[in-house]
Formats: structure tokens, sequence, C-alpha cells
């Protein structure tokens, strides 16, 4: 959840740096992610106007863009395809710095230059969204030339990345975490402006509001606002929303988004025109219905889920002819949203059943903002409030906005905050600190806890926004819990268990991490693919193989489970060599997945009723992949490094070996297989990507070379396949050793490797064998080549006389010649 520094000072006096905020919210339990300075670095990017779209010869990612800025046409080259001529775009010239450092500058792309650069809100830091760029349209009355900072009356401001705890269902509006702050810090907290009704008609005049099914929805209010005007919301209002990473829309669908993020109490406006009756009715869905939600799906409810426990059941809000307008405390549907033509609205605010919006959220695959705050629990009491809020934020863009008198406020079951018994002994116990029992009231209150005092101890009941707190023993934990975060974690007593440290990595997890090391000793930069991909990527290099498909993906388009991370590594390349920071290493560890059917050795497991079927499971494979992509990287590259880390982890004896059949993904003719010569087990490949998925991916020119190395981790990390030197060191004869020069002609199938471990083995003399010349051409056959090693032969007890030296030369010429060598 990203909350402004700004708006968090409305609600609460700050003078504390974001540094120390930041510790602050941390030692309260709201552990900040990340912490994000906006507004800065935006001071020369200007509103442009899209003139003219032109296709690039040769180039079907990037097209080039003709923008006036204030002076005269402007050429850039764009990979964004959101936009039309006529938009307004945010463009950044040349020599501008865009947050993060990123210098725009002068570059060419496919024959042709690029005078500046067309922004995404995420290369703006205004927003996450990176699918195109930021289109200005919507959210100004856009000037040509116009500072962006000036357009969207932005101003510095901090924003923090907050990670809220499931137990924590207050915490998720900017109020709530402005409250913890004020108790904190024992700083007043301010309350909002909240408008009132402006009409003496009453509401029930015009609408109508009831509850069906009062154990799934708890409280149904309707609030009648009449005389609305669907215009643009205020900059400040969409300039808070983007801050939050929400997109503006229109101010009345925006209001209701500040509303939520700001008090924590999600609502709903509906066209009351296109609500038969004006009335608004919770209960469950029945068999058979379907909505169409605001994202164009049609959904099919009261369908069982696969979840535990999950039967089926889904709220709704239907209207007077018993039409289903929305999903209960998730989405609505798209027959009654706002439009254009909306002048009368119905808002909704409500308090729907956690478990009922959870079961749903997940059955139908819909994650919302509304439903993050509905499965963690509402305050059944805040639905007035936010209506209030939410009418006062309307009205600055619609100030002739009528509100009715008497807004629909219907109840059904809510739940009871319990009273927990609770005194300094308990604290003490579980907290290890001792505190007197008016400090631990006076924390209590700050949070707007109900405490009493009883003997010796305490009666402590939660206010309504905190249904987290449970009843009981588990209750009195809760409450203590309170007490530590208000009190500080960081003054509670360290102590170490009594117990020793339980646990430990396993061979293979040790082994693991020593390759991570090694790899990223080497100067690799440790990347995250996408482990789900849609079937144009897999594709890619595997058409037309099957593939093993996830049933209920979050994304139809990342269904299938990846059988390479070549080419999401390859991709991750491509986008960093569009930002000009190309000259990079990147590895994954990571997992591979293959179908059942292609398996030579399927997993199998036993399944059904009792464990009467055998099923078949798809073969996961763990992998190293590395993407070489320096100025000059290619297959010798690899090597290279490959040398290193095999070095580096003291394998024994890997051949580089040539291979005719390179796995998908390689280079068909600049692969070698990296083989153990002891087991024989292949560890992995040693190469380039192969040029043609350079090209189907990324931007890159065709000279492009791309270094691979991919390691299977399976073989990789087995000590019987992968064999490891031995531990023993031989001490160097203190004698002096005899070197001969050797060259042998053969025929080009021999491996240089193998020949020279056949040296090695030929007589106990030799020391050390190097290859250290490798000649084809003239006066050679065609299918042969020359190569050549120094041999270096001693004993350990004395000098080798000529004799013993011409007899290990023959014997060394004999071995070679078993190979098909003959001494050149």
């Amino acid at each position: 959840m990203k909350i402004s520094l700004a708006w968090l000072s409305e609600f609460v006096e700050l003078e504390e740096s974001p540094e120390a905020l930041r510790a602050i919210l941390d030692d309260l339990g709201l552990v900040v992610e990340g912490v994000q300075v906006v507004g800065e670095g935006l001071e020369d990017v200007v509103v442009a106007r899209v003139e003219e779209i032109r296709a690039i010869e040769g180039a079907d990612r990037v097209r080039l863009v003709v923008v006036d800025a204030g002076s005269g046409p402007i050429e850039i080259v764009c990979g964004a395809n959101n936009f039309v001529e006529g938009n307004f775009v945010p463009m950044a010239p040349i020599g501008a710095v865009l947050p993060g450092g990123f210098t725009i500058a002068e570059r060419k792309m496919r024959g042709v230059t690029s005078h500046g650069m067309l922004c995404s809100g995420r290369e703006l830091d205004l927003s996450s969204d990176h699918e195109g760029l930021m289109i200005l349209d919507d959210l100004i009355a856009p000037r040509v030339g116009e500072k962006l900072v000036t357009a969207l009356h932005i101003t510095p401001d901090v924003i923090f990345d907050i990670s809220v705890e499931g137990n924590r269902p207050d915490a998720w509006s900017v109020e709530g975490v402005a409250r913890d702050l004020a108790a904190r810090l024992g700083r007043p907290l301010r309350t909002p402006v909240l408008a009132q009704p402006s009409s003496s008609e009453e509401s029930s005049t015009f609408a109508a509001a009831a509850i069906e099914d009062p154990d799934l929805c708890g409280r149904l209010t309707v609030s009648v606002l009449r005389g609305v005007r669907v215009v643009p919301s205020p900059p400040w209002v969409a300039q808070r929303l983007t801050s939050a990473g929400m997109r503006p829309i229109s101010n009345v669908v925006d209001a209701s988004n500040f509303v939520m993020l700001e008090l924590g109490q999600p609502t709903h406006p509906y066209d009351a025109a296109r609500v038969a009756g004006h009335t608004l009715r919770a209960r469950r869905a029945r068999s058979g219905e379907t909505l169409t939600t605001l994202d164009g799906v049609e959904r099919i409810l009261a369908t069982s889920g696969r979840g535990l426990g999950d039967t089926g059941e889904d709220g709704v809000i239907v209207d007077g002819d018993d039409r289903v307008l929305g999903l209960a405390g998730i989405m609505g549907g798209a027959a009654s949203e706002i439009s254009e033509a909306t002048t009368d609205v119905l808002l909704e605010a409500a308090f729907f059943d956690p478990m009922t919006v959870a079961r749903s959220s997940k059955r139908h695959g819909l994650r919302s903002e509304a439903s993050n705050r509905y499965e963690r629990g509402v305050d059944p009491k805040l639905a007035p409030r936010a209506a209030a809020r939410y009418v006062e934020i309307l009205r600055e863009s619609v100030p002739e906005l009528e509100w009715l008198a008497e807004p629909l406020d219907v109840w059904g079951v809510v739940p009871t905050p319990p009273t927990i018994a609770v005194n300094s002994a308990d604290v003490e116990a579980l907290l290890g600190v001792t505190l007197a029992t008016d400090e631990i009231a006076s924390i209590l209150r700050g949070l707007d806890f109900a405490v009493v005092s009883e003997g010796e101890g305490l009666l402590v009941t939660p206010p309504s926004r905190r249904l987290d707190v449970r009843s009981g023993t588990l209750g009195r934990a809760d409450v203590i819990e309170e007490v530590a975060r208000l009190y500080g974690y960081r003054r509670l007593a360290r102590r170490n268990p009594a117990w020793s440290e339980p646990g430990g990595l396993s061979v293979r997890q040790h082994r693991r991490r020593q390759v991570r090391d090694v790899v990223v000793d080497l100067g690799a930069l440790e990347a995250w693919t996408p482990t789900l991909v849609s079937d144009a990527e897999f594709d890619l290099l595997h058409a037309g193989l099957v593939r093993v498909r996830v049933t209920n993906p979050l994304s139809a388009d990342e269904s299938v489970l990846r059988a390479s991370m070549i080419t999401g590594l390859t991709r991750a390349w491509g986008r960093n060599f569009e930002r000009g920071v190309g000259d990079v290493v990147l590895c994954e560890f990571g997992v591979v997945f293959q179908h059942p059917s292609l398996a030579l050795e399927p997993r199998r497991t036993r399944g059904g009723a009792g464990g009467t079927l055998t099923l078949e499971l798809p073969t996961e494979n763990e992998r190293l992949t590395v993407v070489l992509a320096r100025p000059e990287s290619d297959a010798t590259s690899a090597v290279a490094l490959w040398d290193a880390v095999c070095g580096r982890l003291g394998l024994a004896d890997v051949v580089v070996r040539a291979t005719s059949e390179a796995p998908r993904g390689l280079h068909p003719t600049r692969t070698a297989a990296l083989v153990d010569r002891a087991s024989g087990a292949i560890l992995g490949y040693v190469g380039e990507v192969d040029p043609e998925l350079v090209r189907a991916v990324t931007t890159a020119p065709s000279t492009q070379r791309l270094g691979l190395l991919d390691l299977d981790l399976d073989v990789f990390l087995d000590p019987a396949r992968a064999t490891v030197a031995s531990p023993v060191v031989h001490l160097p004869s203190r004698y002096p050793s005899a070197v001969i020069d050797l060259a042998f002609v053969t025929p080009r199938a021999v491996n240089a490797a193998d020949l020279a471990e056949a040296l090695r083995a030929a007589s106990p003399l030799v020391e050390a064998v190097t290859l250290f010349d490798v000649y084809e051409g003239a006066g050679l056959l065609e299918s042969t080549r020359s190569v050549a090693f120094h041999v270096r032969l001693g004993a350990e007890d004395h000098t080798l006389n000529e004799k013993e030296v011409s007899a290990s030369r023959g014997t060394l010429i004999a071995a070679a010649a078993e190979l098909g060598a003959v001494l050149r």
C-alpha cells in the first residue's frame, strides 16, 4: 500500500525526516518496503502533442513519432503503441535527467536519430504503469510546451510503500496509518472535513435499500446525490490517486477511490437512471446468475469453488427488478457504471462478511482494492462518515451537488467487539518488560480501545474497526501485541532461546550457495523472470510441443509453465539494452518444467480415492542460466566464465565437447556440451544465444552476440555426477623435470581434451599436459588438424635420464595412436 507523506501530514503533524518516519513505521509493525521521492527530476519534462506517427523500415517494435513541444517538430523513436495522433504525452528533451539519474541523450536506432524520449508513468515515478506512454488528455487541459509539473500540479513528495499485515484491517488507509503515528508520537489526530446533506428532501422519497441475507451484509447505506456532472477530478485529487498507484478516471469514480484510500471504506457509485426502482438490495447470488463486471468479463455466480470450505457463496447487489448489479465487496457491474450522461448517483457504502468476500475474490480470480479491505474487515460504523467525505470531495468539482437528507441505513448482523481481561503480569510474561497498569491503559486508549480498571487488571474492548482482535486467550495476545507496537519493539529486551538452533543447510543447499556466490562474484547480476509465460513466448523455442498449463492462472496470458529461462533472460536484457544499460551479465537460478508425456522418466505419485490412481506429474528441473552481454561477448567469453566457475568450485575434469544437437535457444553451431569425464554426465551447455531468438524478443542490432552458460543444477549439484577434485595434494618432486613438445595430426572429431587425458594417463612419469597450439590449413588433410602439447615429465626420487625420457616419449606416442593421432 502506497501512502503519501503529504497526505499523512494532513492527519497528524509530522516534523520527522522520511528516514526517521520509516524507522517509526517499521517499529509499529507497518513495514516500509520502499521509499520513493516523486516530483523530483521532472523539471525539464514538458507536455507535447503527437503530430505524426510513421513506421521505421525494418523495425516492427518501434516507430518514429513526430511531436510538437512548443518549439517545432521533434522526431523521437518510441516503442509504445497505446497512443494516436493528437494525443498529449510527456516528453523529456535531450539533456533532461529523469528520476533515478537517467540522462536523456541523442540516440540512433534502426538508422533513425531520436531527439528525446516520450515517457510512461513509471519512467517519471508518477505511477507503476509501464504498459505504454502516460496519456495526459483525460488528466488535464493540456497545453503544448507547458512544464509537466505545472500542468499536473506536482509538488515534491515522499511515498512510503507499506506492507500491511493481514491482521491489521484498520491500517489499510491513510487515516489508519496516521492514527498509529499520532499515538506513538503523542500528537492529536486531525479529522477530515465532512459534508452535510444540502437538501430537505429525504432520501427515501427517491431511493430504497434492503438486506435479504443479514449474515452476508451487516450494513447497507445508500446516499442519493443529484445534479451530478461527470468531469475530470481536480488536479490535487488526481495527484493523490496517482501517488497511491491508482489511475484517475472521473470525478465521481475518483472520489470513491479517494475515500477508500483515505478512510479505508470502499464505496460504490451507481448511475441511478440505470438502477430499476432506484433500489439497492444485498443478497446471496442464486445458481445460474451471471454478471458482467466492470472489467468486461462475464462471471457465473454461485458455483462451488476448489478452496477448502468454498461452497460457491457469492454476495451480490441487485436492483428493484432483482437484476444483479455488482459482486458485493469486490467489483460493480458494467450495466450500472457511471457515464458522461450520469446526473443522479446512488452511493453505496456497506459492511460485508469478510470470509464471503475473500472466497468470492479467490474463486473468480478477481482482486480489487475494495476486496483487499473487505476481506480483512471494514469498520461497520464507518459507512456514513465515508459517504459524507465522498460528497465533500465530489463538491470540489460539482459545487452545486445536491445530497438528499436522511441517507438510507439498513443493518444486518455485524461482529460484536469482545471484552478482554489483561493485567501487567500478562504483559510482562509475553513481552519480558514490566509496564505499569496506567501505562498499558494509556497506550490502548491512544488506539481508541475502551479500557476499564477492574481490580489489579483492565477490561479492554477494541474499537469496531479492529475486527482482528479475538476473544479469550487469543484476544489477550492480540491486545498485548498492540501494547508492544506502541511501546516499541526496539525497546523490548533481546532474549536468546535456551535451546540450540535447529536445522541447517543440506549438502545441496550449501553447494547451491557456493555456485551463486561464485557467479555473482564473477560479475553477474541475479535476475528474476516469470515462471508463468504466454503461449506465444513458449512457442518461440518449443512450438508444437505439449506444455504444462495452469488451470486457474491469475492472468490468461500467463498460464504456461516455462520450459527454459533463456527467453526470459534474453528479453530482460533487451529491456535493459533499450534503456542504455545493456553492458551487463544476467543470471537466474530457477526451475523449468516439462510435460510428463515428454519425459524419459515421468514423476509418478499416488492419487484419487484411497490412492488407487497413478498420476504423472510434470518434471521439474532446477537450472542456472547466465547471459553475457558485455562488449565483444560471445561463445569464447562464456567458455572463459565456465572455466572460472569450474576452477573455483573444484570440479575434477569437465570437458567442453562439441555437440551437433544444440538445445533450443542456443546457437546451432556455436554451442558445446559440458561433460564430466568420470561420470559421463552432461552438466549443461556453453555457447551463444540463438540469434533468431535475440531478434525475436529484443531490438538489438543483428551483429549483437550474447554468450550463454546453461547449467543443469540437478546434475551439477550431484557429487556422483559432477566429480569434485580430490583434496589430496601431491608435493612436487625436488628433482628437475623434463619438458618435451609433441604435435599430433588428429581427425577433427577427436577432442583435444580427450587426447590430453590419454597422454596424462599413459605414464606415471607425466606431471602435466598443456595444449599450446592448434593448426588447420595447408599441408593437412581437410578432415584433420594439428594439436601440440607441452608434456612435463618427472620422478619423485631421481632426475630422469635420457633413456627414461625417450621411453616415455614412445609411450605417449603409442597412447595417442590409439585415438587415431599420428605424430607430426
